[in-house]
């Protein structure tokens, strides 16, 4: 089909890049991988999208913000084009965000875990702004000085302390 750019509603890849906040190389490469297809071409050769191509794009992100590689999307949708009925297809993206859900919990758990970690640490080392200059490294994580008294040091300290 051969349209006119101004006689539709339809976006340039540049404007598209711009409301998306993708680069236009970003924009090629969903194309190359049937991420993205564009509406029409202008007579003059131009890609144009429809304003359903924003969606789609920030879809995509969306997903790789969930941790979904492109080729992982690409395989994603490939799955939901050969769903023979709807309730197949919706049960398989059903399966894939439950998986990715539990993943993502995993993985807040996880952070949860270390921002603990991170955070007893730094309680531990402010207490260490006070050191006195005669105290030698190799005391550090050790010492029962300035409120470590009896408070061994977090694994984030004493792995660096102790070889």
């Amino acid at each position: 089909m051969d349209v006119a750019a101004d006689s539709l509603s339809l976006l340039k890849i540049g404007d598209l890049a711009r409301r998306t906040g993708k680069t236009v190389r970003a924009i090629h490469l969903y194309e190359e991988l049937g991420l993205l297809t564009p509406a029409v071409r202008s007579k003059g050769g131009f890609r144009l999208y429809s304003g359903r191509a924003v969606k789609r794009i920030d879809w995509i992100q969306k997903l790789q913000d969930m941790g979904f590689s492109l080729t992982e999307i690409k395989a994603f949708l490939r799955v939901w084009e050969e769903s023979a009925t709807a309730p197949k297809a919706m049960a398989t993206v059903r399966e894939i965000f439950a998986d990715k859900l539990r993943e993502t919990r995993e993985t807040i758990s996880r952070l949860g875990r270390l921002a603990a970690e991170l955070s007893d640490s730094l309680e531990y080392l402010d207490s260490c702004r006070s050191c006195e200059p005669v105290h030698t490294q190799p005391e550090c994580g050790t010492c029962e000085l300035h409120g470590h008294e009896g408070k061994s040091a977090p694994l984030l300290v004493d792995g660096i302390t102790k070889h």
